[in-house]
């Protein structure tokens, strides 16, 4: 039997990568300088119609802010009729509360009254013959 030897393949030598900056692209330098100028060439014809844009915002929210002004206040007298209203039914809903509390003789915390334990002599009888001790 023979030996068969594997051989790897030589690859060619690559070529040396190079340090950035060492060698630049000649157009690259004018093709970005063309890129700044067009940017700043549509930054000064938009800011007029940016200004302009921003105008009719500012005037729209005006208008927004004169009409929601009666609105806001009718909302509030609204509210206010509301929380009166709340107000009145929450006072009958705890006098109604109290007074069947009241009905059923409940001391006042919800709970029905402790048995009431027979009431002991006043005074204790010392221990004598005539008693049993």
């Amino acid at each position: 039997m023979m030996d068969e030897q594997t051989t790897i393949p030589e690859t060619p030598a690559e070529p040396a990568t190079e340090t950035p900056g060492t060698e630049r692209n000649p157009g690259g330098e004018s093709w970005v300088a063309q890129l700044q100028r067009m940017i700043d060439d549509i930054s000064r014809q938009a800011a007029p119609v940016v200004r302009e844009v921003a105008a009719k915002a500012a005037e729209l929210a005006a208008v927004a802010g004169e009409k929601a002004g009666p609105l806001a206040q009718k909302a509030a007298v609204k509210t206010q009729e509301f929380g009166a209203l709340v107000a009145v039914k929450g006072k009958e809903m705890a006098a109604d509360l109290r007074r069947a509390t009241g009905e059923a003789e409940h001391d006042g915390n919800g709970a029905a009254p402790a048995a009431v334990a027979p009431e002991a002599p006043a005074e204790a009888e010392a221990p004598t013959e005539e008693n049993g001790a």
